[in-house]
């Protein structure tokens, strides 16, 4: 008897459904075949960019892994395909009269994947490892809004003085410091996620793995071949079971496009997350159905080393570097997919702010490259004396093109000496984070929840992720400031002095905003942009 799967082709082939039987796809050849067992059941095949760092929900910093991860685990609440927040373990919250206090209520058929009630008690273990130095969580910054989180995060108070309480096995209270915009956001990220205490004291770092992990989203841990596939296979435990649609998740690090596009081509992928620039000229005009375009709450950065030379202490020299590069030709000649150059840090996709700019950034090309010079000689170099300095970016087509370009710009408007250096993804992640060999260096921000905060909060001398060095005791109290300020007047006015504070410190090069590019085949349903980029599977369908 034909399997399911070959059936399915033959009838493709049979109404003209399948890439194969037009003069297009001889040309862009696409395999349009699902994954459908013979049991009826599917699989999602999504391209991931790069192996996970990690799977620990509270060690994870990274795209890739938050990806997984929005699978495996749920939080308190979820993001929505439209980008909205919607409840997930919490059926519902109250918010006290001085925004203050939140209670939560949880699901009474919430659950981990190996049948166990989730709890209250749970949410508090949870929170608390989060922020506990031990952990080292380079995303515990995120709970500052809780009392005592900063506090405890330095290391100045044990993690019982949490802010965070269970009323009873199904009741949450969580104590805000201040009154915090955008708090509810940041429970939808991976920082917020519950972990299995059992699980964790029983197998340490190793709680991650197949065989010992135990979760609460909708899926759970499968399989994990390194640098080659995570399987993750539906969870019959989880309170929304009946609405996920889809029975198997693979995920596939590929950091090459050209290699993401071959497999997608091949059929091997279902969902692609790397879009060659070279191909997309093609893509558009053969597969465009396929094609989903997204302005992003992203920037595209280079970061500069602020804890060693040559940008320690020379801020015109950083702002000679970021002068003389013309954003206008990297997104028309190489990203080009609609990016916005980046002038300001904060993306013009964000809710409730209008960012500002760099000082120059009106100025005309001929203009802005004498500056720029003017600036580099002021900072001490010349054609006799020229700045040697090395970028530093990690495996990607489009990485290469841009650090290429950057290269050559700063060799022709500056007389620059410019090396290049490619990484693989681990170990440009610890490079970044160390900062003791780098000096510019490729990076990128996704918002982290849809409040300018989760940019600004960034550039804050105390947060994980800040690479740079940067240590400004001005720019760090205009942003936690702002961080509590309700929305209004008051609030844009402070988060303009942040952002103006930043752009004329110069620690990172805005290079341009985000538009996400992906390659989805006609088969997956469901699929909706939203600029916080978050996509969870069970949202998703196969229906061929």
């Amino acid at each position: 008897m034909l399997s399911r799967r070959i059936l399915l082709c033959l009838l493709f082939l049979c109404v003209g459904l399948t890439a194969c039987s037009s003069d297009k796809s001889e040309q862009f050849p696409v395999k349009n075949t699902p994954e459908i067992h013979d049991d009826g059941s599917t699989t999602l095949r999504r391209g991931n960019g790069a192996e996970p760092e990690s799977l620990d929900p509270h060690q994870a910093r990274s795209v890739p892994a938050a990806n997984v991860l929005r699978d495996l685990y749920a939080g308190l609440v979820q993001i929505a395909p439209d980008g909205e927040i919607v409840p997930a373990d919490a059926e519902s919250w109250e918010v006290g009269e001085q925004k203050l206090v939140y209670t939560f209520t949880l699901r009474d058929n919430a659950r981990w994947s190996n049948g166990e009630p989730l709890t209250a008690q749970d949410y508090v273990y949870s929170l608390r490892r989060s922020v506990d130095p031990v952990t080292g969580s380079p995303y515990a910054q995120l709970h500052t809004p809780i009392v005592n989180a900063n506090d405890i995060i330095q290391g100045d108070k044990p993690t019982e003085s949490l802010g965070v309480r269970a009323l009873d096995d199904k009741t949450l209270e969580i104590t805000l410091k201040a009154p915090t915009p955008y708090f509810l956001g940041t429970l939808a990220h991976s920082i917020s996620y519950p972990v299995y205490r059992p699980a964790v004291e029983a197998y340490g770092a190793a709680f991650t793995q197949p065989g010992n992990a135990v979760t609460n989203g909708a899926y759970k841990m499968a399989s994990w071949r390194v640098n080659s596939m995570i399987g993750l296979e539906r969870n019959s435990e989880y309170w929304d079971d009946a609405n996920t649609a889809i029975d198997r998740v693979e995920y596939y690090p590929i950091t090459n496009e050209n290699s993401a596009l071959s497999r997608y081509q091949a059929g091997e992928l279902d969902w692609a997350t790397k879009v060659p620039i070279s191909q997309y000229d093609a893509i558009e005009k053969y597969i465009p159905a396929q094609l989903h375009t997204q302005p992003t709450l992203g920037v595209y950065y280079y970061g500069l080393n602020l804890r060693r030379p040559p940008f320690k202490d020379s801020p015109e020299l950083r702002h000679a570097m970021s002068m003389a590069i013309d954003r206008r030709v990297i997104v028309d000649k190489i990203t080009r997919g609609d990016e916005i150059p980046a002038y300001g840090w904060i993306p013009p996709v964000v809710e409730g702010y209008a960012g500002a700019k760099f000082k120059w950034a009106t100025l005309s090309d001929t203009d802005r490259q004498a500056k720029a010079r003017e600036l580099y000689e002021k900072a001490g170099y010349s054609e006799d004396k020229p700045l040697k300095v090395e970028i530093r970016y990690n495996s990607g087509e489009g990485n290469k093109k841009i650090a290429s370009v950057i290269a050559s710009m700063w060799r022709s408007v500056l007389g620059a000496d410019v090396t290049l250096r490619n990484e693989e993804w681990k170990v440009f992640l610890d490079s970044v984070r160390q900062g003791a060999s780098t000096e510019a260096y490729r990076l990128a921000w996704i918002g982290d929840y849809n409040d300018p905060n989760t940019f600004f909060e960034l550039m804050n001398s105390k947060f994980g992720l800040n690479g740079t060095g940067y240590a400004s005791a001005e720019y760090d109290r205009l942003q936690e400031k702002q961080a509590h300020m309700p929305d209004g007047p008051e609030r844009q006015k402070v988060m303009k002095q942040a952002e103006a504070t930043l752009l004329g410190d110069s620690p990172v090069i805005p290079i341009y905003f985000y538009v996400s590019k992906y390659l989805i085949k006609d088969y997956v349903k469901g699929f909706e942009g939203n600029p916080l980029d978050s996509y969870y599977s069970k949202d998703l369908s196969i229906e061929p």
